[in-house]
């Protein structure tokens, strides 16, 4: 059962801009779209975990996303992060970003409360349900607690709106063995796997690497998917110090600070996410220098 891809390639995992007061900056979000589009990236997935969903409230979570919709004007794809630990908050921001014109929705699987494996299909049919529109579900166990099983994923794929898995799990084996079950479309969440997980069908990747190298990370992926194994491969160990480095605190919170040293000036973080110490900005400030992004 094929269904069509809602993107191929690099797609970003937008950070979402604050002013210093900690409300959204806006105008610097168009900024981070046109900057993302104008190189290359494949797809604009807004208000996920790097965008930092979990600390905005409905109105501003709807808000971001009205932002990204309209400013990317179908320049490429727009996927709303809606997944939510509450099913019916899923639904109706989903609904609300469906009339807005997104191409597909991000969904995390349900965290702190979590559930189990019955729940996920029962959390996940309903919204597919609810929402008429291509879904992606979201397996980040390190975030969430929760694991999408294989069989899991299987099962949920028979519903026709459930289109492919961003898999945050760097576990190669059970990505594998979801390939090898169904033909749903996957996504590596991870920017040290990409080429890996392209190498077991993924149609590319949502990326936090993205942000700060779109450029890059589009062309690993695009070359990969012409059959340049080499240059794909050359890529992926090229950037793998800095997809290190954007991961050496809690993310978003390395992916902001780069982005601020490199003169994008997208703000903090939310508490309780914090700033990092003064020994991993120094870090920072020398991985960029040493790939010429200050």
């Amino acid at each position: 059962m094929s269904k069509p891809a809602i993107f191929t390639g690099a797609g970003v995992a937008l950070v979402t801009p604050m002013h210093p007061d900690g409300r959204i900056n806006h105008e610097k979000y168009r900024e981070l779209i046109d900057f993302q589009i104008e190189n290359g990236t494949d797809a604009i997935i807004a208000v996920g975990t790097t965008g930092e969903a979990s600390t905005q409230n409905y109105e501003e979570h709807a808000l971001a996303l009205k932002t990204a919709i309209e400013h990317t004007a179908g320049r490429v794809s727009v996927i709303a992060g809606t997944g939510s630990n509450d099913t019916e908050h899923c639904i109706r921001l989903s609904t609300d970003a469906k009339a807005m014109g997104a191409d597909g929705l991000l969904l995390v699987t349900p965290y702190y409360n979590k559930t189990s494996q019955r729940g996920l299909i029962a959390h996940y049919t309903k919204i597919a349900n609810s929402v008429d529109i291509p879904m992606i579900l979201y397996n980040v166990p390190s975030r969430t607690g929760v694991n999408i099983q294989p069989q899991t994923v299987a099962t949920l794929y028979e519903l026709p709106q459930i289109v492919a898995i961003k898999q945050a799990n760097p576990d190669l084996a059970q990505t594998a063995q979801i390939a090898a079950l169904c033909d749903i479309d996957i996504y590596s969440g991870n920017d040290d796997l990409i080429v890996p997980m392209m190498s077991l069908g993924a149609k590319g990747v949502i990326s936090v690497l993205s942000n700060v190298v779109p450029r890059e990370t589009h062309e690993m992926c695009a070359a990969w998917l012409r059959g340049d194994v080499e240059t794909a491969k050359r890529l992926q160990l090229t950037y793998l110090d800095l997809v290190n480095a954007l991961f050496m605190d809690v993310n978003p919170i390395p992916v902001k600070e780069a982005l601020n040293q490199m003169g994008f000036a997208v703000g903090d973080c939310r508490l309780p996410l914090y700033e990092m110490s003064d020994e991993m900005k120094q870090k920072m400030t020398s991985v960029l220098q040493r790939y010429s992004l200050i």
